[in-house]
């Protein structure tokens, strides 16, 4: 990516996000992953800010919860926290925030789709969280976290899977292949992208296609609409 590019990439994540660096040192290395920083041998990435960031995402949404629900007693208070604060949740976030477009990868791991893995992207969420924490302060650390959960609905890890691991499980059952994904078509601009795939599945019958901001996120709407053909319209859909 050229570093104009980049830097409007960053701004555009920067006001999605409601905040804006001071360092942008911190800032790089939140979206520095270890394999990059091996590759180059730079001596900073993001584990520690994620470890960091961890702990300031529970104690935003331990506060925010605790304000906002004075009728909950303490286990309810807990459960609530543990749906929010999920790996799945982060990564879905993450991915509404296109932050797998900044994230710093090394080549190996780029081309196994790390930009696409859920636990990359959750660690690199809380990588960011813990980066705002340092460069801002807790206030502007709760703020981001308020955004968060805002822009995410209290469901648990096991109900939040994504829709093509559903959809995969379900065919397996059925003694069927599991399905494959073709990109269809990439439109707009680099900041404002949107991607459509092509749905098949070998021998199961099944035809889909699905649209989004990234090609994982097409690819869930796909494993959706397919999910649905086979079982039914969904009561609740991944919001994309």
């Amino acid at each position: 990516m050229v570093p104009g590019r980049r830097n409007e990439d960053i701004r555009f994540f920067e006001e999605k996000l409601g905040y804006a660096f001071r360092s942008p040192d911190i800032f790089r290395e939140a979206l520095t992953h270890a394999s990059y920083a091996n590759e180059l041998g730079l001596p900073l990435y993001n584990e520690r800010l994620e470890y960091l960031g961890d702990a300031v995402l529970g104690l935003c949404v331990s506060e925010i919860l605790f304000v906002s629900h004075p009728d909950y007693a303490e286990g309810e208070l807990s459960k609530a926290r543990s749906l929010l604060v999920c790996e799945s949740t982060l990564a879905l976030w993450a991915d509404s925030m296109r932050l797998q477009d900044l994230l710093l990868l090394g080549k190996g791991l780029e081309r196994e789709g790390g930009r696409e893995n859920p636990s990359i992207l959750a660690d690199a969420a809380e990588a960011v969280l813990g980066a705002v924490f340092l460069d801002g302060g807790y206030d502007a650390a709760r703020a981001v976290v308020g955004g968060f959960l805002a822009s995410v609905r209290p469901r648990s890890c096991a109900e939040n899977r994504d829709p093509k691991s559903r959809l995969q499980e379900l065919l397996q059952s059925q003694g069927k292949k599991p399905p494959t994904y073709h990109l269809v078509r990439r439109t707009g601009p680099d900041h404002a992208a949107r991607f459509e795939v092509e749905l098949t599945s070998p021998g199961g019958g099944v035809r889909a296609f699905g649209s989004g901001s990234s090609i994982k996120a097409a690819e869930f709407d796909a494993a959706e609409t397919a999910l649905a053909k086979l079982c039914g319209p969904k009561a609740e859909r991944h919001k994309q």
